[in-house]
């Protein structure tokens, strides 16, 4: 049975590559892209974002842990490649991947780990498990059932030319991981801090109701598409950004539609959470000269980074508006003010949210809440 599985396995990730001469729009430059499971030395293209994925085997020791595909049942034209198969560590209380980013120590990092149990061991029972990088603990991997696709995000300052991503059993089932990526970013993007773990990255007003990610994202941040019932929406068709570059690059299909919002209230889980909040506006209707669209944005009523001057979106440009200190408290609330002046109410197009993580311990060798939008 189990061979079969892996023949199955084997045609499927086939269906799902494409030849390595494609075409890409965008670069995948300093990309580390990790599929945690397939067959050692094996090396892919991802038919959907173009991008290539490695086996796992030079990534960890020794080629530790056992390698396993997910069962028939949860295979889905609609799941990425790399959660058919996954690595888990039966033996060892902590399991590592070493990675070796081009950039070397000192430059920031987008580094994703992802998880689909899919009942490979024909047990059900769903794990609990932490991740670590090197000594620090990046956050604990919860999954609500056997097909619940996990991703844990953070961003990262290395302090070394090697990152440590480790898999800690905690004594609730054997841990695994189905993918590990990492990805460079610009040092003048994202939070001052060490480290910080991604709560959320909304596409607000979708009209695909799909994921975003590369190419369209330099970065292959993933967008989850958000939408309210009750909530107007502006689109366009045109490009975004067309011909500029600039820091955060938010990809131009997520800015192409906006809500027409007042406000964003983030209920943290846990009042002294350190939070950096990232907003992305454009502009989206090319406004007459007698007409205008400004506020102010307000944060916990006062104004957000003391800015008491009207913010006015520009046409099909982007402008990212970001803490420049965190926020903590049991209720976090954005107010968007349209001025008495203004003759259209305030958007947003995007939102990023990020927890800072105390990563006090040098590498070794050389959370939960609610936002309402």
């Amino acid at each position: 049975m189990k061979m079969l599985r892996r023949f199955l396995l084997i045609a499927y990730l086939i269906s799902g590559m494409v030849a390595f001469t494609a075409v890409q729009a965008q670069t995948e430059s300093g990309f580390i892209s990790i599929d945690c499971g397939v067959p050692a030395n094996m090396t892919y293209t991802d038919k959907t974002t173009g991008l290539t994925y490695v086996s796992d085997s030079n990534f960890i020791e020794n080629n530790i842990g056992e390698t396993h595909t997910i069962s028939l049942e949860y295979h889905s034209p609609n799941i990425e490649n790399q959660f058919s198969t996954l690595r888990s560590f039966p033996q060892g209380y902590k399991n590592c991947y070493t990675l070796k980013p081009a950039d070397g120590k000192g430059y920031k990092y987008l580094i994703r780990a992802r998880f689909l149990y899919g009942n490979y061991d024909e047990r059900m029972i769903v794990p609990e498990f932490d991740l670590y990088i090197g000594t620090n603990k990046w956050g604990t991997v919860k999954l609500d059932n056997a097909s619940h696709v996990g991703s844990m995000e953070i961003v990262y300052i290395s302090t070394s030319t090697y990152i440590f991503v480790c898999i800690v059993n905690t004594d609730h089932g054997t841990p695994f991981i189905s993918a590990l990526e990492l990805r460079p970013l610009k040092n003048s993007t994202y939070t001052p801090t060490r480290a910080a773990v991604l709560y959320q990255r909304l596409d607000l007003g979708s009209t695909t109701n799909k994921s975003v990610r590369f190419q369209e994202d330099v970065y292959d941040r993933i967008w989850q598409p958000y939408n309210m019932g009750d909530a107007k929406i502006l689109s366009t068709s045109l490009t975004v950004d067309s011909g500029t570059v600039i820091n955060y690059t938010p990809p131009s299909s997520v800015l192409a539609t906006a809500m027409i919002r007042e406000n964003v209230t983030i209920e943290p889980e846990d009042p002294t959470a350190k939070y950096y909040v990232y907003m992305h506006f454009a502009d989206l209707e090319k406004l007459q000269a007698n007409e205008s669209r400004e506020f102010l944005i307000y944060e916990n009523d006062k104004l957000w980074n003391g800015n008491d001057q009207p913010f006015a979106p520009e046409y099909l440009y982007t402008t990212t508006r970001f803490s420049t200190s965190p926020v903590s408290g049991n209720r976090i609330n954005y107010l968007f003010k349209q001025s008495t002046t203004s003759t259209h109410q305030p958007i947003l197009n995007a939102l990023e949210i990020f927890i800072v993580q105390n990563f006090s311990q040098p590498q070794t060798y050389e959370q939960d809440g609610t936002t309402h939008i």
